[in-house]
């Protein structure tokens, strides 16, 4: 982001992020909604990688904004959660619909923001943590997508093999 934006425009931006990801269509019929997370999720290694990337932006967003230790832990755990039942073909995405890690991770830096005076920031040391684990996470997903595509390349080579 740019420094010379405010932090209004800045909280507009991550929440517009959020919504995007979490509930920005409607399912025709309901009164359900999505976001792109979930369908992203459907893209076999890309999806999960795409969907801890956009998420470690919200976080990273709220380091700046020196939230306390209890609130990024919780942030991180939304996806970390979200990042382990993600990772199950379909009951993941179904998961993911409903859990929604992004609001609740935006909602968390605003109520930080509404009582700045009731908390402390982070240890620096906590914030290196949560960078740590939001890499790890991101390892991990890219380790496990190119195994997955790997093993449809494979798949597919083998059968074009036979033809």
């Amino acid at each position: 982001m740019l420094a010379t934006e405010s932090r209004a425009e800045r909280l507009k931006h991550l929440r517009s992020l959020s919504h995007l990801l979490d509930n920005a269509i409607v399912i025709p019929g309901t009164k359900l909604r999505i976001g792109i997370d979930p369908i992203l999720g459907l893209i076999p290694g890309l999806g999960d990688v795409s969907g801890v990337l956009f998420s470690a932006y919200i976080i990273v967003q709220a380091a700046r904004w020196k939230l306390p230790t209890a609130t990024l832990m919780k942030m991180l755990s939304n996806i970390g959660l979200d990042w382990l039942v993600g990772n199950v073909p379909l009951l993941g995405d179904f998961f993911d619909m409903g859990f929604k890690a992004n609001a609740r991770n935006v909602a968390l830096l605003e109520s930080h923001l509404n009582l700045p005076g009731m908390s402390r920031a982070a240890d620096g040391w906590v914030v290196v943590l949560v960078f740590l684990a939001l890499g790890l996470l991101l390892a991990v997903s890219v380790a496990i997508g190119g195994s997955i595509l790997w093993g449809l390349f494979s798949g597919l080579s083998g059968l074009w093999g036979n033809g």
